[in-house]
């Protein structure tokens, strides 16, 4: 029923009634009001509740079924993201997304037990704090997406275990120290977006063995270094590289 003007809430324990119910997608509507509290059906494997008005919390408990796929993206839902104990009963999940929102708060542990998570957006919202350590552990992460908020520390030298990843997109936060130096090790690398933060040291060599990289854009940062001593040539991919506002020679 995506793509159509339905306006109002949810009726009370609508996905719970729909025991045979696979997907659910009311995406692109008018609906509003909190999700019902009620856990969902077993079967239930997608549900896309996109681009409402939807407000309140998300209850954990609202996750732990068999759900594949998620995405409440572009709401107005608030509090923390649910990743707590979001994988004990549910290693299917695959994609995340509570981007576009007024989520705040830390993002909690729960992410290292999704074996199977491929895509983690929550960008565009109020989040705070580090990165949960047990991220590094989730380990078939393809994207993670946090951009525009307020998450702060160092970029973990442990990312470098998530070797599948495709797109790490953190800009517009409060990261800071140096680029991880074995970051090369991150080969599929195609997007890298950590532009906007207070990243300081050189580009690390090894940068120049994503070789499938086609974005790079480091800009607003206190890099320093000689450009001229890095070697783009192997970077064969790229079609967008921005390094503006640092303090590169050269």
């Amino acid at each position: 029923m995506s793509h159509n003007s339905l306006s109002g809430s949810l009726p009370t324990g609508f996905f719970s009634s729909l025991s045979r119910l696979q997907i659910v997608d009311l995406s692109y509507n008018h609906l509003s009001g909190d999700l019902p509290s009620s856990s969902t059906s077993s079967v239930l494997q997608t549900v896309d509740l996109s681009c409402n008005r939807f407000n309140g919390t998300i209850q954990p408990s609202f996750l732990r079924s068999a759900l594949i796929n998620f995405n409440v993206s572009h709401n107005s839902f608030r509090g923390s993201i649910p990743t707590s104990n979001l994988c004990n009963n549910n290693t299917s999940l695959k994609l995340l997304d509570f981007s576009y929102n007024s989520f705040d708060g830390k993002i909690s542990q729960g992410l290292g037990l999704c074996s199977k998570l491929e895509i983690f957006r929550a960008g565009f919202n109020n989040l705070s704090g580090q990165l949960p350590s047990d991220i590094y552990a989730a380990d078939a992460l393809q994207e993670i997406s946090l951009p525009l908020n307020r998450l702060r520390g160092n970029i973990d030298n442990r990312i470098l275990r998530l070797t599948n990843l495709r797109s790490l997109e953190l800009y517009s936060n409060k990261f800071a120290g140096p680029i991880p130096t074995g970051i090369g090790e991150l080969y599929n690398m195609e997007n890298l977006q950590l532009h906007i933060n207070n990243l300081t040291g050189t580009l690390p060599d090894s940068l120049s063995s994503c070789t499938n990289l086609i974005k790079l854009i480091l800009r607003v940062n206190n890099l320093v270094g000689d450009l001229s001593a890095f070697n783009f040539s192997s970077l064969v991919r790229l079609t967008t590289l921005d390094l503006g506002d640092n303090n590169f020679t050269g």
